[in-house]
């Protein structure tokens, strides 16, 4: 058996199915997966469901994972506004900690998953490239508070944090607010059921803005290095990967993907004009006959427009994590055509 026992917090997530299938891959891992639906077993590979915001519940279901070694956690709990998503992230967390490290003695590492919203780039212009050690920013801000909720947990204590900060993460895991790659692919393919060019709808400006993503199993890996290198003990790490990009540039080719043609840009809340658009996509559905995925499993419209609305750089420096030891990279148009690809495979897209 195992000596490694991880505990994927939020595993049915873009970022948390990805780190599942990889620790579960490496063979010297035993996974066990939360959510509030559980899930299936597989090899290496079970699942607790449980709701993180009941304290008496975590306490209930993990109060028997004696053997946990390291907590990766990467849940996350949408609000309508940044001060609301302070209490639920923040409370989720300290319930997971207070219930496991009472009780796993082996306790390793904590990874928490993070992202740029650190630096506030979800308030407007920042430092780019933007850097681990960065000035903070006037709260609230619930990335920033769940890790000083775990520096201050750690002091004295054997096992050690890290925290990683992606950019926006490429996956296709369903049924997630912020899948950005499955959003285009559903919107590409509604504009061609309709006879549409595929505009981009951004904000004024963000056509041209330097971006760059975070493959879901480049971040796997690096999230995985980051827990198990002593190196990287109580540090924080941008992992990106390693390109940038400029809509301009790539959204005149994810057209050529679709075979579609493109016109210009005019900005649209795609939350309020993909409101209404569930019976077509039911027909698109039957008539292709895809997989019967409910239209809310494959619509993030509130990300899509929250991502394409920054009208200003978003990228970070990843040297630190290549300083520390993590080479990898990942060409991005090379990873938005093989996540396409792979929802053409599994038929939820034509």
């Amino acid at each position: 058996m195992s000596n490694k026992v991880a505990l994927v917090v939020g595993a049915h997530g873009v970022i948390g199915s990805n780190l599942v299938e990889h620790l579960a891959a490496l063979g010297d891992w035993t996974v066990i997966g939360l959510s509030r639906r559980g899930g299936e077993p597989a090899p290496n590979v079970r699942h607790v469901a449980v709701d993180l915001l009941d304290a008496d519940d975590c306490r209930a279901k993990l109060g028997g994972l004696t053997d946990v070694t390291h907590v990766f956690y990467a849940a996350y709990q949408d609000r309508p506004t940044w001060a609301e998503l302070v209490p639920p992230n923040l409370a989720m967390l300290a319930n997971v900690v207070d219930a496991i490290e009472p009780v796993a003695t082996g306790l390793r590492h904590i990874s928490l998953m993070q992202g740029y919203k650190v630096y506030g780039a979800h308030l407007g212009p920042f430092q780019t490239p933007a850097r681990e050690d960065d000035a903070g920013h006037m709260p609230p801000e619930f990335n920033v508070d769940q890790q000083e909720f775990l520096e201050r947990r750690q002091e004295g204590k054997s096992w050690t944090w890290s925290a990683i900060r992606p950019a926006v993460v490429g996956g296709t895991a369903l049924g997630n607010p912020m899948n950005l790659a499955v959003s285009i692919a559903v919107y590409a393919t509604i504009s061609k059921e309709l006879g549409l060019p595929l505009r981009f709808p951004g904000k004024p400006g963000a056509y041209d803005k330097l971006l760059e993503m975070t493959d879901a199993g480049l971040l796997a890996r690096a999230t995985v290095w980051a827990a198990t290198d002593e190196r990287c003990a109580n540090q924080a790490f941008n992992i990106t990967n390693g390109d940038l990009f400029r809509w301009s540039g790539l959204w005149p080719k994810i057209a050529r993907y679709f075979d579609m043609e493109t016109a210009p840009p005019l900005p649209l809340s795609l939350d309020v004009v993909m409101a209404d658009k569930e019976p077509l996509w039911d027909r698109i559905v039957a008539e292709h006959n895809l997989e019967p995925t409910p239209y809310q499993r494959v619509s993030a419209w509130p990300f899509m427009d929250f991502v394409l609305s920054w009208d200003y750089d978003m990228f970070a420096d990843g040297t630190k994590a290549r300083r520390f030891g993590f080479h990898e990279f990942v060409d991005t148009e090379e990873m938005m055509w093989r996540l396409f690809d792979d929802l053409r495979k599994r038929h939820i897209i034509p």
